[in-house]
């Protein structure tokens, strides 16, 4: 059982509530401030912001505060324990078929 499984728990559960992965998927173009994440949504400032807080306790966002304005962005590696652990869940003949396209795609045929 891999160290860091709490955080892909919290990775996964983080990800598991709709709205959560639209502020992902929208803060994957670029930063922005949190009355910009709120508009697609009707909900309260506070419930966008309790999901805010769970992104960021999973370690999938970082605010910053400038005055009354906060700027949510994606932390840089973010994603990198679970492709750890996806990577680690493929099959043997995955990787197989993995190094046999890397061979072909290398190997050029003989010209004729």
């Amino acid at each position: 059982m891999p160290k860091y499984h709490g955080e892909i728990d919290a990775v996964l559960r983080a990800l598991a509530d709709p709205t959560r992965r639209a502020v992902v998927e929208r803060l994957a173009r670029s930063p922005a401030v949190v009355s910009e994440l709120a508009a697609p949504f009707s909900m309260a400032l506070p419930s966008l912001m309790q999901h805010l807080r769970v992104l960021e306790d999973a370690g999938l966002v970082t605010s910053q505060k400038h005055g009354r304005v906060r700027t949510v962005s994606l932390r840089p590696g973010a994603f990198d324990v679970l492709h750890l652990w996806l990577d680690e869940q493929r099959t043997p003949a995955e990787r197989q078929a993995d190094q046999l396209g890397i061979h072909l795609t290398r190997t050029k045929p003989k010209d004729t």
